[in-house]
C-alpha cells in the first residue's frame, strides 16, 4: 500500500490571522483542502496550528497584503502549485470623519482593500485561466451598497469590491472558474476595534458570528454562487438600500458610525 498523501486542493486565504478569514480557512480545511494563509500579524502562525490540528498542511506567511511586495511575498509562497481555490478576505476599516483621518491611514485601507486585492486576485486568476479551473471568493460587504459616513473610505472600498465581482465573473463567464463574493453585516471580530469604532452604536451593537458568515460564503464558493449576504436582517438591509435615496443612506450611516453615537 502506497504511504503517499493523497492529493489534496489547495486553498490561499488572505486576512487568515482571525475573524472571517481564519473562519473561511477553518472550513477549507474540513473539506479537504490544504492551506496557505496570509496576514500581517504574528498570530498568523498560531492560526496554522489551529489549522493543522483538523488535518490539513497548512503554511503561513505573515506579509503586509496592502504593499506590491507582500502580494508578491505570498504569490511566491505558491511555488508554482496550482491554486484551486483564492479567498480573498484580507480588508480594514477606518473610523471617523474623512477630514480628521490621517493620509496614511487612508491610503492603508485602499491598499489593503483594493489594490493588494486585486494584484492577488490578477497573479493567481490569470494562472487560473491558463488551465481553466479555480474557484474565487472576495469579501465584500453590505457596507459598499450605502454611502458611509464616518467610514466614507471603507465603505466606498467594498462598493468598489462588490462590483468588480460582479465585473469579473461575467468576463469569465464561459469558463470553468467561478468568482464568488461574499457580503456580510457587522460581524463579531476585531475589525471595530482596529477601525476605532468602539464607541459608535454599529460597534457596540449586536453582530452575527464570524464562523456562520464564513460558512455561508464557502458553501456559496463551492457552489459557485455569484454573490450572497449572510444573514436575513442584512438580506433585508441590502435590498432596501438598493431603493433608498443615497442622501438617506448616508444619514442612516451617520447615525451608526459617528464617534459618540453608541448609547
Amino acid at each position: 500500500m502506497s504511504s503517499e498523501r493523497p492529493f489534496r486542493p489547495l486553498a490561499v486565504v488572505t486576512g487568515a490571522s482571525s475573524g472571517i478569514g481564519l473562519e473561511l480557512a477553518t472550513c477549507c480545511a474540513k473539506a479537504g483542502y490544504d492551506l496557505l494563509i496570509a496576514a500581517d500579524e504574528p498570530a498568523i502562525e498560531e492560526a496554522a496550528a489551529r489549522l493543522r490540528a483538523l488535518g490539513a498542511v497548512v503554511e503561513p506567511i505573515q506579509a503586509d497584503l496592502a504593499t506590491l511586495q507582500g502580494v508578491e511575498l505570498l504569490y511566491q509562497a505558491t511555488e508554482g502549485r496550482q491554486v484551486d481555490a483564492l479567498l480573498a478576505n484580507a480588508g480594514r476599516g477606518l473610523g471617523h470623519a474623512f477630514l480628521d483621518q490621517g493620509l496614511d491611514g487612508i491610503r492603508r485601507v485602499i491598499d489593503t482593500n483594493i489594490t493588494g486585492t486585486l494584484y492577488l486576485i490578477h497573479l493567481i486568476g490569470r494562472d487560473m485561466r491558463r488551465r481553466n479551473a479555480g474557484r474565487i471568493l472576495i469579501t465584500g460587504s453590505i457596507a459598499g451598497f450605502m454611502p458611509g459616513s464616518f467610514q466614507a473610505v471603507y465603505n466606498a472600498s467594498k462598493a468598489f469590491l462588490n462590483s468588480f465581482s460582479f465585473a469579473l465573473r461575467e468576463e469569465l463567464r464561459g469558463t470553468a472558474i467561478t468568482v464568488t463574493c461574499l457580503m456580510p453585516g457587522a460581524t463579531e471580530t476585531q475589525f471595530f476595534d482596529r477601525a476605532g469604532m468602539t464607541d459608535t452604536s454599529v460597534g457596540q451593537a449586536e453582530k452575527d458570528d464570524a464562523a456562520e458568515v464564513a460558512r455561508i460564503g464557502f458553501e456559496a464558493m463551492q457552489r459557485g454562487d455569484g454573490d450572497v449576504v449572510s444573514g436575513f436582517a442584512n438580506k433585508v438591509q441590502s435590498t432596501i438600500a438598493n431603493v433608498t435615496p443615497a442622501a438617506v443612506l448616508a444619514k442612516r450611516s451617520r447615525k451608526m458610525a459617528e464617534p459618540g453615537s453608541a448609547s
